[in-house]
């Protein structure tokens, strides 16, 4: 937000200036990012309908990790392989603030209690639907108000 400043004179238009260079390199990396979001998500969607496959990584098996992982590689942001390890990236984020692109993380084994599965959120609004990888379906896009994803889900977290 630009404000103005409550004295007038010259160093006030360069205050003025200055506060609106800064405003707009902030919405450029903004931009930057947004695009990069964008292109993990497109990536990530091309792997839809690709079997579960424990460790995977390509268009012939992918686990969920294996999803994220290489959808984010593919803009150079080298993430940890595992759900677990991914968990601890980037920022929390509230349910209520998530975001096209933030990683959604689950615990789908009671008994462990550990984080052991992730998604991709690719909408928000009415629904939060991500991308990922289940065992069952394989690559596909669920809802979080699915009964199971939302009885399942842990935490979220922002990378970009």
């Amino acid at each position: 937000m630009i404000t103005e400043p409550t004295q007038k004179s010259n160093t006030s238009a360069v205050a003025k200036t200055k506060k609106t260079t800064s405003a707009t390199k902030k919405r450029s990396a903004t931009t930057k990012e947004n695009k990069k979001i964008k292109s993990i998500i497109a990536y990530a969607k091309t792997f839809e309908g690709t079997r579960y496959k424990y460790g995977g990584t390509t268009k012939k098996g992918m686990d969920c990790s294996g999803l994220v992982y290489t959808s984010f590689k593919k803009e150079e942001i080298v993430l940890p392989r595992t759900s677990r390890a991914m968990s601890a990236q980037g920022s929390k984020v509230s349910l209520r603030n998530v975001a096209v692109g933030d990683l959604l993380f689950f615990k789908t084994n009671k008994k462990k209690n550990v984080i052991s599965h992730v998604g991709l959120v690719v909408t928000v609004g009415n629904q939060v639907k991500f991308i990922h990888s289940s065992t069952s379906k394989g690559v596909t896009v669920s809802s979080l108000d699915e009964k199971y994803w939302n009885t399942a889900f842990a935490w979220a977290r922002r990378i970009l």
